[in-house]
């Protein structure tokens, strides 16, 4: 791409056509400033496979221009992918006192606190970074210390709302800041990036205050246990399941590693208080009765490790669910964890709980905005050109066009892929070539060296097993010492099919017949034989396709 020093590039490198994994690159001249990094969880098709973190090839390469990596606030699309990124590419990393304490949690466990330069920003702070000026704007959402973003660069203002709803009633601090929107809006604002997520939903959504009030009328007619699952992070939801603990005399513990460690941060830093001796430790829960007992749980999304899923299916070693406990699951099932939301209250209903869900009550409230907060941040940052953000292409569409209905032309709305460029002067905007950008997949501790053939194989293993054939054969005549010998893994169970076992061991004896007058150690030849006649012996008889992995060993 040619350099050229007057215009602003912004590029996306995730969270756009998907949910999570937000990351997004500004650029001008020889510097560069990134906000966020996330990190996403894994589809279905991806079997074994832990994370999914965005391609940073582009910063790799480019990691002497980058000044500074910004932070909107501390959920795991947005901070996620940073132990990971920073191992690359060591740069200062700015956010609120929260996002950066959820954040030590995790430099921490990969042993890189002590190398990462984290600076504490407050909300309504400006910070320079070289060419830019960010300014953190007060904003609401369903975790406390979100700031929203006003990035100053030489060709204009761009705003990024970043993830937001409008509370008017947060349960921690000050409502988003709408007059530094509109103050910013009659400056003049040359690009408005906003959270697209809820952009299909009318109206507005409701204050985080409304699940409090929900909580206390369940509490108040509950006669047992309660557990409540929700989203670790958000702390303004674990902080209202304590005020109805307390002002209906129970006892609070807390359940899951993740849950575990958001609390202590948030109790730390301030952000989540608890009278005295109401907190008490899960290993000590045998003390209480039932009826004075709340635990609060990690699992609210059906993952198969997490906390109360593996209570409903009798597998946690300190607790059991019990006939006359109440469980809520204070969240809404992400797009794709249906099935496993469904299951673990099926299994909760099983062991005599009573469940209360997104269906029965409202136990939940959105983070993001619907159309109206929408509306409103568009007419009063009155942007001179627009870009959605965060969320799936459905999503970034249906913003384009409610942006358009509010009267901005179709010229002037972008709606991008991760990896393209945005270039921006003072007055026009255009998508001028692209970047590397997509998955990088982390399973274990590797680190993208899972790619799509090793995913293949593992699809093609889980639907249809494996086949091993040992074959020994005599180095100096090529003739067969032992076996063939055929180990079946997930293709069928040997001992009920021990006459197909005995017809392939003769398909495999006739292709290497068939290969005597070949050169005697060519035994790619040989294991080709092999693959072939009996693939097409197996398909024949079975109407399956088993992967099929010949040994050769020489003696």
């Amino acid at each position: 791409m040619a350099k050229n020093k007057k215009k602003l590039k912004v590029i996306p490198l995730g969270g756009l056509q998907e949910i999570g994994k937000n990351i997004t690159v500004f650029e001008y001249g020889d510097e560069i400033i990134v906000v966020d990094c996330g990190l996403a969880f894994p589809e279905d098709e991806m079997l074994g496979i832990d994370l999914v973190i965005p391609d940073t090839t582009y910063l790799a390469k480019n990691k002497d221009k980058v000044k500074a990596i910004v932070l909107t606030h501390g959920h795991e699309d947005h901070i996620g992918a940073l132990p990971y990124v920073l191992k690359d590419i060591n740069v200062p990393v700015y956010g609120t006192k929260l996002t950066l304490g959820l954040l030590q949690y995790k430099l921490e466990e990969h042993g890189m606190l002590s190398s990462v330069s984290l600076n504490t920003v407050k909300q309504g702070q400006t910070i320079d970074l070289g060419v830019f000026k960010v300014e953190f704007i007060r904003s609401t959402h369903s975790i406390a210390d979100t700031v929203a973003l006003a990035i100053y660069t030489p060709v204009g203002i761009v705003v990024h709302t970043a993830d937001f709803k409008i509370d008017y009633t947060p349960i921690e601090g000050e409502p988003m800041d709408l007059a530094r929107f509109a103050e910013l809006g009659k400056k003049g604002v040359l690009l408005l990036m906003c959270d697209s997520t809820n952009v299909e939903r009318e109206g507005y959504t409701m204050s985080e205050k409304t699940v409090g009030e929900a909580f206390e009328d369940i509490f108040m007619n509950a006669g047992g246990r309660i557990l409540i699952a929700t989203f670790a992070s958000n702390v303004h939801r674990v902080q209202q399941a304590i005020n109805s603990a307390v002002k209906f005399n129970r006892k609070v513990a807390i359940c899951g590693r993740s849950m575990v460690n958001v609390v202590k941060a948030a109790m730390d830093l301030g952000y989540m208080h608890a009278p005295e001796g109401v907190m008490v430790d899960i290993d000590t829960i045998h003390k209480y009765n039932p009826e004075n007992l709340v635990l609060i749980t990690t699992g609210s999304q059906g993952e198969p490790m997490s906390a109360l899923t593996r209570i409903a299916a009798s597998e946690h070693k300190k607790v059991e669910i019990a006939p006359g406990d109440l469980v809520i699951i204070s969240a809404n099932p992400i797009p794709g964890n249906e099935k496993l939301v469904s299951r673990v209250i099926n299994e909760l209903f099983r062991k005599g709980a009573e469940v209360i869900y997104e269906a029965l009550a409202d136990i939940h409230v959105s983070g993001h905005a619907c159309q109206e907060e929408l509306k409103l941040i568009h007419s009063i940052v009155k942007p001179k050109f627009f870009f959605p953000v965060h969320g799936e292409h459905r999503h970034l569409k249906q913003h384009a066009n409610l942006a358009h209905k509010l009267g901005m032309p179709n010229e002037r709305i972008f709606v991008m892929e991760i990896g393209k460029v945005l270039e921006l002067t003072s007055d026009t905007a255009k998508i001028s070539g692209s970047v590397p950008a997509g998955k990088v997949l982390v399973d274990g501790l590797g680190v993208g060296d899972v790619g799509n053939i090793v995913l293949r194989d593992r699809k093609h293993l889980s639907q249809d097993g494996l086949i091993v054939v040992v074959i020994t054969i005599e180095g100096d005549t090529g003739n067969v010492a032992a076996g063939p010998d055929i180990i079946s893994r997930g293709f069928v169970y040997v001992r009920e099919s021990e006459d197909l076992m005995e017809n392939m061991r003769e398909v495999v004896k006739k292709a290497l017949d068939k290969c005597e007058d070949k050169r005697k150690n060519d035994w790619g030849a040989r294991k080709n034989a092999i693959k072939d006649s009996l693939r097409d012996f197996i398909y024949e008889k079975t109407k399956r396709k088993p992967m099929i992995l010949p040994i050769i060993m020489e003696v």
